[in-house]
C-alpha cells in the first residue's frame, strides 16, 4: 500500500460525537432566536431565513406541520427560529440551518465559549504524519467553515494548517461511491493512493468501493461498533500509513 494522502471523518474519528451532539447543537440550538433577531437587517440572514421558510412551507412532518398552524395562530406570523429549533431536534441538515448554525458557533469559539475536545492521540498524529510528508484532507458532513472552526479553536490550539483539503457534503453523500471517486479527482490522485478514516461502515464501505484503503475508527462512546470486514483502530499513535502499517 502506498499512501500518500489521508482523508479524515471528525466525528466519532478525531473528536468525540459527544461534542457535536451534546454541546454545538445544543449551543446553537439556544442562540438561534437572539441570533435572528439581532440580525434580522443583514440581507445575507434575510436569505437564509427565506430559504428556511421555503423549506417549511414543504415540510410534511407533522411537527413542522403543527408548529406552522400554532405560529401563525399565536402571533399572526410564522416563528421561524422555532422551525429551526425544530430541525435541530429532528436532526434535518438544512443548508440554510447548517449557515446559520456555522455563524453562531463562529461567535461562540471567538468569545472562548467552545473549544473542540480532540482525542488525546489526535494532534500529535496530525503533527507526524504532516511533518512525515502526508497530505491531510477533511471529509465530514459538518460544513467546511465549521470544520475549520472545529480545527481551529481545538484543545490542542489551531491544527488548521495541517490540512490541504476540506470536503462537505457539497462533493456528494458520504454513502456514495461517487464521492470518494470525486475527490481523489479534486486532489489529482488515484483512489488507491488514499487512506480513508471513519466510524461509520457504510462510509467506509463506500470509500473501498471507490478504491480507497479505509480504516475503521473504533472509539470509545462511537455509537456504532461494527467494523464489518475492515480492520479497527483506536489510538493513531501506532499508524504509520506511509509504511502501510500500524
Amino acid at each position: 500500500m502506498s499512501i500518500t494522502h489521508l482523508l479524515l471523518d471528525i466525528e466519532g474519528t478525531t473528536c468525540p460525537v459527544t461534542f457535536v451532539a451534546e454541546v454545538l447543537f445544543p449551543y446553537a440550538r439556544k442562540a438561534l432566536p437572539a441570533f435572528l433577531a439581532s440580525h434580522a437587517e443583514d440581507p445575507e440572514i434575510q436569505d437564509l431565513v427565506a430559504q428556511a421558510e421555503e423549506a417549511w412551507l414543504n415540510d410534511d412532518h407533522p411537527s413542522a406541520i403543527a408548529l406552522r398552524s400554532q405560529s401563525i395562530q399565536a402571533e399572526g406570523a410564522t416563528d421561524i427560529g422555532a422551525y429551526l429549533q425544530n430541525l435541530i431536534d429532528r436532526d434535518v441538515k438544512l443548508t440554510a440551518l447548517k449557515d446559520l448554525q456555522g455563524r453562531i458557533w463562529r461567535n461562540g469559539y471567538a468569545q472562548g465559549e467552545l473549544v473542540a475536545p480532540l482525542y488525546a492521540d489526535v494532534a500529535e498524529s496530525l503533527q507526524r504524519w504532516h511533518k512525515a510528508g502526508l497530505v491531510l484532507a477533511v471529509y465530514s458532513s459538518g460544513s467546511v467553515p465549521a470544520q475549520q472552526l472545529l480545527y481551529g479553536h481545538s484543545t490542542a490550539g489551531d491544527l488548521r494548517a495541517l490540512f490541504s483539503y476540506w470536503f462537505d457534503t457539497r462533493v456528494g453523500s458520504k454513502q456514495d461511491e461517487s464521492s470518494y471517486r470525486s475527490i481523489a479527482e479534486q486532489m489529482k490522485l488515484e483512489p488507491a493512493d488514499v487512506l480513508f478514516i471513519s466510524d461509520s461502515l457504510s462510509e467506509l464501505e463506500a470509500a473501498a468501493s471507490a478504491g480507497m484503503a479505509v480504516l475503521f475508527s473504533d472509539r470509545e462512546g462511537n455509537p456504532g461498533r461494527d467494523s464489518g470486514a475492515f480492520e479497527r483502530i483506536s489510538n493513531y499513535r501506532r499508524l504509520h500509513p506511509a509504511n502501510g502499517s500500524q
